[in-house]
């Protein structure tokens, strides 16, 4: 058994274009450690610590008393829970509340949140005097394996998600597990969505575990949880560590994280955010596996694979309603906005089997129909 708070799991990201690399912390117990982990090799100055209603209440108090105990002047802000906060509004005013907490270039930013704060604190940090650090703090599964580790932050405009925004890598990423235990479960299967397709482009033995530790992981065992968050994020890291600033060519870079995000975004944006993002990124995993099927990537079985483990981790897995009719019409609407587009086509991440994705240039009305068949 893993003693997590004593020895947390220790993770490198580096970033060979710049001098940008940083760790990435994961353990149980790791944030009232805080402090002690953002004080070394730096004097301790002003922090904003940015987060949300819901979790402010929940674990501001723990992150406040770790940074002020390492020697800190902590200030805090949180903004409405729910993806409706990640506007340029907020953006303008954190900016200025940051003014006005008067903090200076070499002060920074603790994003204490899911993956909406940590997208909004983030663009605040690198938009504050052209840029400071900031240090990443997931308080869900899905921020911890996904938005949290690769240095992407954004703000949505009405057009799209995330068509505001920056590459600011964190200082560090301090995961701690324990907090998963107030999260609740849909919400946890949302972040397993972005594990199993962390599973699904780089590792079928993660994908299996995944559906194998299913009872473990609703149980937020102290035992198998913060391994297999640790696998996650290392295996979105290695991705993000060859290509941290997606600029590789087609199929050799960070863009294959896209893998269900090109159907399963579209979907997110018609719903009006009614369905989560990972419950949206599971019916775009399915979608993957219809399309590279219909296009003769894989064989037939890997789609029924993939609808069995999304119904393990309590996932969705009913795809059809959302390509027929006005629903349908408005998905494919919607992807002629998404950010892998290319004049008419969008570059789409499919798989000839788990463990080998493929990309693809497709134009939004075949896409529909390969996977209306």
């Amino acid at each position: 058994m893993i003693e997590t708070r004593s020895k947390p799991l220790v993770l490198d990201v580096p970033v060979p274009s710049e001098d940008l690399s940083y760790h990435v912390r994961v353990g149980d117990g790791l944030l009232d450690r805080l402090g002690s982990e953002l004080a070394r090799g730096r004097e301790p100055g002003r922090v904003a610590v940015i987060s949300d209603t819901h979790v402010l209440p929940l674990y501001g108090a723990r992150a406040q008393a770790s940074l002020e105990a390492a020697g800190f002047t902590v200030v805090t802000h949180a903004v409405p829970a729910g993806e409706a906060s990640k506007n340029p509004e907020q953006l303008v005013k954190l900016v200025g509340a940051l003014v006005d907490d008067r903090l200076g270039r070499r002060d920074m930013v603790v994003a204490l949140g899911g993956g909406v704060v940590g997208d909004l604190a983030g663009l605040v940090a690198a938009s504050f005097m052209r840029g400071i650090d900031f240090v990443q703090c997931p308080t869900s599964l899905l921020a911890q394996v996904d938005a949290s580790v690769g240095g992407k932050v954004a703000v949505d405009l009405p057009q799209g998600k995330n068509l505001l925004g920056a590459f600011h890598f964190p200082r560090a990423v301090i995961i701690d597990t324990g907090v998963l235990r107030t999260l609740p479960d849909d919400e946890l299967a949302c972040g397993l969505a972005e594990m199993l397709k962390h599973g699904a482009l780089f590792s079928v033995e993660h994908f299996e575990q995944l559906v194998a530790q299913a009872e473990a992981i609703r149980a937020r065992d102290p035992a198998v949880l913060p391994r297999l968050v640790a696998t996650s994020v290392a295996l979105k890291a290695a991705c993000v560590s060859r290509d941290p600033l997606e600029m590789a060519e087609a199929g050799k870079g960070r863009v294959l994280l896209n893998l269900g995000h090109t159907i399963g975004h579209a979907i997110e944006a018609v719903s009006k955010f009614g369905l989560r993002h990972g419950e949206a990124v599971a019916l775009g995993l399915r979608a993957t596996c219809r399309l590279s099927h219909a296009k003769g990537y894989c064989d037939q079985t890997l789609e029924p694979r993939m609808v069995s483990a999304l119904q393990t981790l309590a996932l969705p897995t009913d795809l059809d309603p959302w390509l027929e009719g006005e629903r349908g019409r408005a998905v494919e609407r919607a992807l002629l906005n998404d950010k892998k587009r290319s004049n008419a086509t969008v570059t789409y991440i499919a798989l000839a089997s788990l463990g080998e994705p493929r990309t693809v240039q497709l134009a939004p009305a075949e896409i529909m129909a390969l996977l209306r068949g």
